[in-house]
């Protein structure tokens, strides 16, 4: 048996950030595995399962937009929180006319993607009914019924996506014809996804209360589009850090 998903995704826009440009985000020209392993995590994510991005097609042109954004500089700190939970005082809270930026963004407008994925068992924190088969059934199910636990987005969360329809095969014959008109496309090197060096296993080795490492290294692959179609698959055999 086979526990593998096709998807489609749209949304009106989307924001891969790539990690040369420190100030101000400019979007990478498709999507990265690891922003849509993260998209996928946001509907159904277990400590036992991993997933694992095989293919992306590009249905639609690739467009840019450039706009401009407001953006909070800081993020209410973690003790300040526990603090005040404590009843021990503590200012949880984030005051954006004093912590304001204007940062402009070169998005990616009107997106429309065909996901091929697949999960694997990582053997972390796992059960006695832990089977490949009741993960399968339970992703099947959500994403038939549109279920998620948190808003699923295209790289940063203020680009939700629209739509993701689970179907049995991608129709290729929807992919623009300005996309095959770009023949064979070397993406450069991009960001495949983020490595956390605690391999997802908290530091303190307390599931009830986890405390993970936020040191990581960032791993790049070298895809090529071929009239719409990423091989992910074959391209991230070759991955470098």
């Amino acid at each position: 048996m086979s526990y593998g998903f096709k998807i489609m995704v749209e949304g009106d826009y989307a924001c891969f950030t790539r990690p040369e440009f420190k100030v101000e985000r400019v979007s990478y020209d498709v999507p990265t595995p690891g922003a849509l392993e993260g998209m996928l995590k946001s509907i159904y994510w277990k400590p036992a399962i991993r997933y694992v991005i095989d293919k992306i097609v590009v249905f639609q042109p690739i467009e840019f937009a450039n706009v401009r954004r407001n953006e909070v500089k800081n993020k209410v700190l973690y003790s300040d929180i526990k603090k005040q939970m404590a009843g021990k005082g503590g200012e949880p809270c984030i005051y954006t006319s004093e912590n304001r930026s204007q940062r402009a963004s070169m998005l990616l407008k009107n997106v429309k993607y065909g996901v091929e994925f697949h999960f694997e068992m990582t053997g972390l924190r796992s059960e006695e009914d832990d089977t490949e088969s009741k993960h399968f059934n339970i992703l099947k199910r959500r994403l038939e019924k549109g279920q998620c636990f948190r808003t699923p987005c295209l790289g940063c969360s203020e680009f939700p996506v629209k739509r993701i329809e689970l179907v049995e095969e991608f129709d290729e014959k929807l992919i623009s014809e300005r996309v095959l008109d770009m023949g064979d496309v070397d993406l450069g090197f991009m960001s495949y996804r983020v490595d956390f060096q605690d391999g997802g296993i908290p530091v303190n080795n307390d599931w009830e209360n986890p405390e993970f490492s936020d040191r990581a290294t960032t791993q790049y692959y070298r895809p090529h589009m071929v009239r719409g179609i990423i091989d992910v698959k074959k391209y991230r055999e070759e991955l470098l850090c």
